[in-house]
Order: structure tokens, then C-alpha cells, then sequence
């Protein structure tokens, strides 16, 4: 065949091939502007898949690289920075009795060819005998601060039940636990925590000895050192500079390591080279249960805290969660000391650098009210107020999930994607899109993620001092005004209080509100009696000029049932004119049995609804039931009225003054 005429390539056949193919011939020319090009390379220099594969990644550990290292002025190199890491480490998991920690080498074992031949240096004194057995022999690899990406190799590829999602988000199983396990969380009691924490009736702290935390944590210990590989979090609490608190979480699962590198504040590489000691460190053993035959133990789980040791031991549940509040229970502890009051509460700012804080329990409205795309988000759930101003004490956020839709919750929808993690989900087989309505596994599905997955939060996590101080109430009862002006007294009294009345439960067609009562709106995770908190608060309070104020999102004309619940616009108007200052200047009037100054107007809000009393038909029935609430009041005020601090006086009139009176 001659030339096709394109460029000057010939193409002849021959026919007469054994084989009965055309033979093809071809001419290269010198003509740049061909329409074929050659885009052959180089071939690549491996000589098996392997060595192919292990071109695809850069050579890199995940861990920071160094810019200029020195110490007291000596320069260090990275093999001996590197060598301090392990070190640090290897005695984090030290068990108690051989003293010495576990050989520890960097990386993934799946990736080693062989054993690594490091040199061990953790202690130089004699090691006793007991150390001589086959956990001795082996290495534990240490899957130290890994990225996401990483975290879901290992989660996909080791552990059951984790799933990429529709979205991008890591769907996982937190096994039999799907929530806390209040009851099996205790606290060491020895000589300072005797004095320092509140026990007894109401006290969320139940107590424990230091042997027996000892146990625990060489359970845990030797569980964690019997494994192949662990995850290592080098993280901090606390977006204040001057307070933040270095955590090391050691953990078997990439679930419980993504979920703290979420829930954590990231440090940068700067921070982690100069990272050194935690300040605290959780061992998370949640796959081993604890010895049920161990003092003090009542199940096979055990979420232990020991703060003279500055260590928090988990045995026997998966629940993320668990580690989130354990150290939101540290904080409680730590920042008080601090004369810092630490706080379980979402907290927002204003363009003009206004601050709010909103307390309140589940069902309240606290997450809604707080997202507000006109202000920027600090922080959704734990903070700390210092003389500097607030801060977060976390890096993401741990969102609710059931019944979530885009349309109600648009900025949570959107920040679950690649990173987030979403916990006991259930999902599509083959599209894996999350169906938020199902409760298969549990109603408690949560997601974790970091915070700057939220567009309007505000990186860092810190403000000025709050100007206003919201506690939220959904009163089922119907009685509570909408909106209250508090003073300081009351601002104490229904803060220790933690007062919302949900609709209990119809199995039995049983309609009636129950009032629930939570110290501090977190009596889960307070340290100290909840009058210290509510002390400080007033204190802050006073010192900065804030305004406290009780909204009740719950109903109105009449208890559930009879009465309607307030309408969201209603509420988001009143919200809105806290923060514009509209409603500090409005006309008050005090109401009966509670005492508290309301609003006799207010724009955007029928003035009818305003004063609950007006809204209701039969007036008879509103004061019954205006008077059974505030016996509920007085009932649950009974825990605190005796309580001394320390050697100081009862609990000051003043305070009971400011509750209901009748």
C-alpha cells in the first residue's frame, strides 16, 4: 500500500506469511506537527510489583520533621530526636511491675520486611526477672499520629464493620456499647481527691482505690503491649496557649485514633517535635473486658480515672465516646485549679466580638439556637472561660445524627465527608448512602469531625468574655416564661439546677412531662460540687457585666398535650434581640413562685405568649401546675442545700432565696 498521506508513513502487506497476518512496516518522520505522537518513557527501574508498589508513596514517617533542633542550645539530630519519641512512649506503656516499657519500633508492621533490629533504651536500672517472658521478645509497633487517610487503610483493612460512605465518611461499629457507661466509671479517691471531689448523693463520681486502678491499668497495659501494632495520639485540650493540656491517647483501634485526631486539637508539626510529656494519658483497651472478680468491679466494663497519676484506663467498652468525656471530666478538674471555669456548653460571636454561652440539656434546642450563620461558632459543646476570655476545649465536634436531614441541619450534613466518623450508622449495601431514620444498631448515631468542617467556625477556638449567659429549658409543663431576665443569684440557682421536663415515654399511654435535673447542665462529667462551678460562674459573671437569661423552648398555653410548643421563630427572635442588646432594654415584671423578671414586649413576639400565665385557659390549672414544678425544684435543690466546701459554711441563703418561693 503507498502512502496514506498522512505525514509520510507506508504500510505494505505481505501476504504470504506463515501465519496469515499482515505484515506492518512503518516509516517515523521528521514532521513535528504529526497527529500521532510517541509518548513513550523510561521504563521503571523495579524489577517486581512490589518494589513498583513501593515507588507509588514518598518516603516519609508520619511524624513531624524537624527545622531547627536544638536543646539548652545543642543541636539535636533526627535519628536522636526520633530515638526520644520512642523512648517517650515506650514508657507510657511501661508496665508497673517489670517497670520497663515494651520494645516499640515507628510503622505499620504490615510494611516491614523483617524484624527491625533497633536498639532498645528506655531505663538504664537493673530490670527485674519478671520481665523475662515472650511479650519481652517482641516489638509493638507504634502507628503514631497518622493522617485520616492512613487511619482509613487500617480501619478498611483490619477491622470489621468499617465502611467508606456515600459522602466520604468512615462508617464504623462501636461493638456491644453504643454509649456511656455512667456506672462503670469511677475515680480514684485518695488524700487530695478526698477533699477536692464531690462524692456521695448526686455526685457523679464514684469513688475507687489506687491497687485497684493499678490492676485495671495492667490489664489494659499488658493487652495493648500483647499487640501486634497500636495507635499513638500526641494531641492537645484547650485552644488557650497559656492553658492547653498535652493528652496521649494509646488505643487498638484506627477508629478510636481518627476519632480523637478529630475530637483533639491537631497539633502543628512545629508543636509535635517539642510535644515531649503528656500531661495525660488515656490507655484504651476497650476490646479486653476487665476482671469482673477485681474490687470494685460490677461488670465486665471499667472507665477508670486516676488523677494523681494523671491516667484514665478503658476496659471493656468501644464507645468513642467514653474517651471524650473522660477527659471533658479531667478538664472539670484541671482548669478550676486554675481559677478557670471549665463549662459543658455551645458558644458562638458576633461580628462585634459579642459572645454568648448556651447551656443546656438534650432536646433543649442548645446545638439549633447555637448555629447561627450570622455568628461565628467558637466551640458546640465543652469550653473554658479564663481571665483571658473563652476558649474550646476541643478540636471537632460530636454531633447527633438521628433523623438528620440536610434541609434542618445543613452545616452538620455538609461536614460529613472524607475525615468524619460515623458511628453504629446504618447504610445502603450498594449505594452506602446513610439512611439518618434508621435505628437498627442504636438511636445514639454520632458523628465526629473537625471543627473547621464548619464554615462559619472560628479558627482558633477562643473570644472575649461572654456578654450573655442563655440557659435553656424545654418545660413540658408549659409554665416557664419564654424568656426571663435572670439576676446573679438566679443565674446560680438554675445553673446548679439543669432543669428541662421532657414528654415521657407512651408505651402505656402515659403522656405526662418529666422533669429531669442535671448540675451545671453536665452532672456527667463535674468534678467538683456543683456549687464551686456556679460560684465561679457569678464571679465571671459579675467581674465581665453578663446578663444571664432562662429561655424556655418547650410550652406554651398549657402542658404537652393541651399547649403547643413555642415556635422556633418565636424563639430565634428572642435569642436574636439577646444578642443585639434590644431586650436588656425592654419592661420587666416579675412573675409568681419563681420570681423572675420577663419582657412585657417584645418585637417579632406576641406579647400574649410573653407572660405563660395569659396563654393558658383554665388559670386554675396553670397555677397547680406552676406550683408542682416549683416542688420539684425545691425536691431536687435538697441534694445541695447541706453541703459544705471544705470547711466553709452551707450553701449561702442568697442562693436558695433566688429559687421558687411559695
Amino acid at each position: 500500500m503507498a502512502s496514506n498521506g498522512v505525514g509520510n508513513v507506508e504500510f505494505s502487506f505481505d501476504n504470504k506469511r506463515r501465519s496469515g497476518l499482515p505484515k506492518i512496516q512503518t516509516q517515523k518522520t521528521d514532521d513535528e506537527n504529526v497527529v500521532c505522537h510517541d509518548d513513550s518513557a523510561t521504563p521503571v527501574k523495579a524489577q517486581t510489583l512490589d518494589e513498583l508498589h513501593s515507588l507509588q508513596k514518598k518516603k516519609s514517617a508520619p511524624t513531624t520533621p524537624i527545622k531547627s533542633p536544638h536543646v539548652f542550645g545543642v543541636s539535636v539530630s533526627e535519628e536522636e530526636r526520633q530515638k526520644q519519641q520512642l523512648q517517650s512512649i515506650s514508657a507510657s506503656l511501661a508496665s508497673l511491675t517489670r517497670e520497663t516499657g515494651p520494645k516499640v519500633v515507628k510503622g505499620d508492621p504490615a510494611r516491614q520486611a523483617e524484624t527491625p533490629k533497633v536498639q532498645q533504651h528506655t531505663h538504664h536500672h537493673h530490670t527485674p526477672a519478671l520481665n523475662i517472658s515472650d511479650s519481652g521478645l517482641k516489638f509493638t509497633h507504634i502507628l503514631y499520629n497518622l493522617s485520616p487517610a492512613e487511619l482509613y487503610e487500617q480501619a478498611i483493612k483490619y477491622e470489621k464493620g468499617s465502611f467508606i460512605t456515600s459522602s466520604g465518611a468512615l462508617a464504623t461499629l462501636s461493638g456491644a456499647k453504643t454509649g456511656r457507661s455512667p456506672r462503670d466509671k469511677r475515680v480514684v479517691r485518695d488524700e487530695i481527691t478526698e477533699e477536692d471531689l464531690w462524692w456521695g448523693k448526686g455526685s457523679p463520681n464514684i469513688e475507687m482505690d489506687e491497687q485497684t486502678f493499678l490492676i485495671n491499668r495492667e490489664r489494659a497495659v499488658d493487652y495493648l503491649c500483647s499487640l501486634e501494632k497500636v495507635f499513638v495520639n500526641d494531641q492537645f485540650l484547650n485552644w488557650d496557649p497559656n492553658n492547653r493540656i498535652k493528652v496521649r491517647i494509646v488505643s487498638a483501634r484506627a477508629y478510636h485514633s481518627l476519632f480523637m485526631h478529630n475530637m483533639c486539637i491537631r497539633p502543628t508539626p512545629e508543636e509535635l517535635e517539642d510535644f515531649g510529656t503528656p500531661d495525660f494519658t488515656i490507655y484504651n483497651a476497650g476490646q479486653f473486658p476487665c476482671n469482673r472478680y477485681t474490687h470494685y468491679m460490677t461488670s465486665s466494663t471499667s472507665i477508670d480515672i486516676n488523677l494523681g497519676r494523671r491516667e484514665m484506663v478503658i476496659l471493656g467498652t468501644q464507645y468513642a465516646g467514653e474517651m471524650k468525656k473522660g477527659l471533658f471530666g479531667v478538664m472539670h478538674y484541671l482548669m478550676p485549679k486554675r481559677q478557670i471555669l471549665s463549662l459543658h456548653s455551645g458558644c458562638n460571636m458576633g461580628k462585634e466580638g459579642d459572645v454568648a454561652l448556651f447551656f443546656g440539656l438534650s432536646g433543649t434546642g442548645k446545638t439549633t439556637l447555637s448555629t447561627d450563620h450570622n455568628r461565628y461558632l467558637i466551640g458546640d459543646d465543652e469550653h473554658c472561660w479564663s481571665n483571658h476570655g473563652v476558649s474550646n476545649i476541643e478540636g471537632g465536634c460530636y454531633a447527633k445524627c438521628i433523623d438528620l436531614s440536610r434541609e434542618k441541619e445543613p452545616d452538620i450534613w455538609n461536614a460529613i465527608k472524607f475525615g468524619t466518623v460515623l458511628e453504629n450508622v446504618v447504610f445502603e449495601e450498594h449505594t452506602r448512602e446513610v439512611d439518618y431514620t434508621d435505628k437498627s444498631v442504636t438511636e445514639n448515631t454520632r458523628a465526629a469531625y473537625p471543627i473547621e468542617y464548619i464554615p462559619n467556625a472560628k479558627i482558633p477556638c477562643v473570644g472575649p468574655h461572654p456578654k450573655n449567659v442563655i440557659l435553656l429549658a424545654c418545660d413540658a409543663f408549659g409554665v416557664l416564661p419564654p424568656v426571663s431576665k435572670l439576676n446573679l443569684a438566679q443565674t446560680m440557682y438554675h445553673f446548679i439546677s439543669g432543669y428541662t421536663a421532657l414528654v415521657a415515654g407512651t408505651e402505656d399511654g402515659i403522656k405526662e412531662p418529666t422533669a429531669t435535673f442535671s448540675a451545671c447542665f453536665g452532672a456527667a462529667f463535674i468534678m467538683l460540687h456543683p456549687t464551686k462551678y456556679a460560684a465561679m460562674l457569678a464571679e465571671k459573671m459579675q467581674k465581665h457585666g453578663a446578663t444571664g437569661w432562662l429561655v424556655n423552648t418547650g410550652w406554651s398555653g398549657g402542658s404537652y398535650g393541651s399547649g403547643s410548643r413555642i415556635k422556633l421563630a418565636y424563639t430565634r427572635k428572642i435569642i436574636d434581640s439577646i444578642h443585639s442588646g434590644a431586650l436588656l432594654k425592654a419592661e420587666y415584671k416579675k412573675t409568681e413562685v419563681f420570681g423572675l423578671e420577663i419582657p412585657t414586649e417584645l418585637e417579632g413576639v406576641p406579647s400574649e405568649i410573653l407572660d405563660p400565665v395569659n396563654t393558658w385557659p383554665d388559670k386554675k390549672a396553670h397555677k397547680d401546675t406552676l406550683l408542682k414544678l416549683g416542688g420539684l425544684f425545691r425536691k431536687n435543690f435538697e441534694v445541695f442545700t447541706n453541703y459544705k466546701i471544705g470547711t466553709d459554711s452551707n450553701l449561702t441563703e442568697e442562693i436558695l432565696a433566688a429559687g421558687p418561693n411559695f
